[in-house]
């Protein structure tokens, strides 16, 4: 071959990438103006053309994964993002999508394997840290999920989202510790004190005072429990019988704090030295000293994010409030005032319908519900709100296909075939309701179910079977009204 035409074929290779190149390039231009202008299938089309002429490029697999995560196609993006962050291991964006596509389809343990290493190579990355955080809460690692909102809340003082993640982390903790108390050790002066301490906070005063009494009886040199008891009388007005207390309370001897060392930890403050000191020690004052110090911890963590500008926590944290002192109407209105600020927010806009439905605002709460299903159809925990709440409003029918559906979807949702056996019943079908009246009927504790079940029975034309049905109802009727009036008795609040 001559020289001519060697150089010619040389040129004509040359000519042929620089195409190339020139057509991938543009391409590659493209795809990223679609991306900032939000066009992101149209950029996941060219994305993945890209890929097929450059293959096992992971800065291009990066490119596909985000632009199909960001069309909504989460399970599309994964094996693309997984690609890309084995071929590249320290290709940190690669495991933070990775770790956020994950989370969306609830695939959480290895989503927080994703967003750790995002941190190990790059350890200010505040997303991935809040992401893991709010990961690790939820599969109930709650001291890892607290040490993440820490850091968070240290990197940024006036980050609401990791205060009140920690002040959420901080009492998961404290059930966990009363958790453990309660295991071993059920009706001990420790286990009574917590108990009361949780009833007093949600106002539940009678109940609180009679346990507060209970524990003095075991424990008459306790600190802190004539002084419980002061408040409940204060707040049930009476003064003079809240002194009397008060008195007792000071006359009490000081801590040994050698021998009650956690004790006086807790009195000074110390939680988090209190909380390291115990460790693993498996003893009913160690529960109790942690329980307590997890507590007040989560008490500090809200009460730094109360100090903050106006935000979405702030609303969340009273509507829990509100709600654990059944007060559904003011919870209501904190989760609306909460919607504001993240309107986005399906969480929010589920405890929205929850407490309206609650405080039986039932036409207020069916719209919240609709709304939330028709964005997840499959769910059958929204299939069962809408349903019960359609019941509410005495629309058995409509009740009907949602119920079906919820129990389609999970056939342990008791509630679920609770609700489908009123609305069978209220429809004449007694008979249809009867499998899940039986269902259910583990669980009645006042002999509604037992009564609605032996009158199902005897529409059906089997009074036989609803014989014995309906004397046990009678007789979990005489044990709850003897129950309810030694308990009224027990829980009156008497004198000092």
């Amino acid at each position: 071959m001559s020289i001519a035409r060697i150089l010619t074929l040389c040129f004509l290779a040359a000519s042929s990438a620089t195409a190339q190149a020139d057509r991938l390039a543009e391409k590659s231009v493209q795809a990223k103006e679609f991306m900032a202008a939000g066009k992101f299938p149209e950029a996941a089309s060219l994305y993945r053309e890209l890929n097929r002429e450059v293959p096992n490029n992971p800065g291009l697999l990066l490119n596909l994964g985000m632009a199909l995560q960001m069309a909504g196609d989460d399970s599309g993006a994964v094996p693309q993002l997984e690609a890309a962050a084995k071929l590249d291991p320290r290709l940190a964006p690669a495991w933070l999508f990775l770790g956020t596509a994950r989370l969306r389809l609830g695939r959480t343990v290895s989503a927080i394997e994703a967003l750790n290493r995002v941190l190990r190579l790059q350890p200010d990355q505040q997303n991935a840290r809040a992401m893991l955080a709010e990961a690790l809460l939820s599969v109930d690692r709650a001291a890892d999920a607290a040490e993440q909102y820490r850091t968070l809340s240290e990197q940024n003082p006036e980050n609401s989202a990791a205060l009140y993640g920690l002040g959420r982390s901080y009492e998961s903790l404290s059930v966990q510790a009363f958790g453990e108390l309660e295991k071993a050790g059920r009706e001990s002066v420790y286990w009574l004190v917590l108990t009361a301490e949780t009833k007093h906070r949600e106002q539940q005063l009678s109940s609180a005072f009679y346990l507060y009494r209970r524990a003095l009886e075991k424990a008459p040199e306790m600190a802190g429990l004539h002084a419980a008891l002061a408040d409940i009388y204060r707040q049930t007005e009476h003064a003079d019988w809240a002194t009397a207390e008060d008195e007792r309370e000071r006359h009490l001897p000081k801590p040994d704090c050698g021998v009650h060392k956690s004790e006086c930890e807790f009195d000074a403050g110390h939680y988090r030295e209190l909380i390291a000191n115990a460790g693993a020690t498996d003893s009913l004052e160690t529960h109790f000293w942690r329980a307590r110090a997890y507590n007040q911890l989560a008490v500090e963590a809200f009460a730094r994010l109360g100090e903050l500008p106006p935000c979405s926590e702030q609303h969340e944290l009273k509507a829990r409030i509100y709600t654990n002192q059944k007060r559904y109407s003011e919870a209501a209105k904190e989760w609306k005032a909460a919607a504001v600020y993240s309107p986005t927010n399906t969480e929010i806009q589920e405890q929205l319908g929850v407490s309206l439905k609650f405080s039986q605002d039932y036409a207020g709460a069916l719209p919240v519900f609709e709304e939330l299903l028709k964005k997840r159809p499959a769910s059958e925990e929204l299939n069962y709100l809408v349903g019960d709440t359609l019941l509410d409003l005495q629309r058995p029918e409509d009740a009907i296909p949602f119920l079906k559906r919820a129990i389609e979807r999970d056939p342990k949702l008791l509630p679920a075939h609770k609700s489908l056996a009123r609305a069978e019943l209220a429809t004449g079908n007694d008979a249809a309701a009867i499998p899940h009246l039986k269902r259910v009927l583990a669980t009645d504790t006042d002999g509604s179910l037992h009564f609605q079940l032996a009158r199902a029975y005897q529409a059906a034309g089997q009074p036989e079977l609803a014989k014995p049905v309906l004397a046990e109802y009678q007789r979990i009727q005489q044990t709850a009204l003897a129950d309810r009036q030694a308990s009224q008795e027990e829980l009156k609040i008497t004198p000092p």
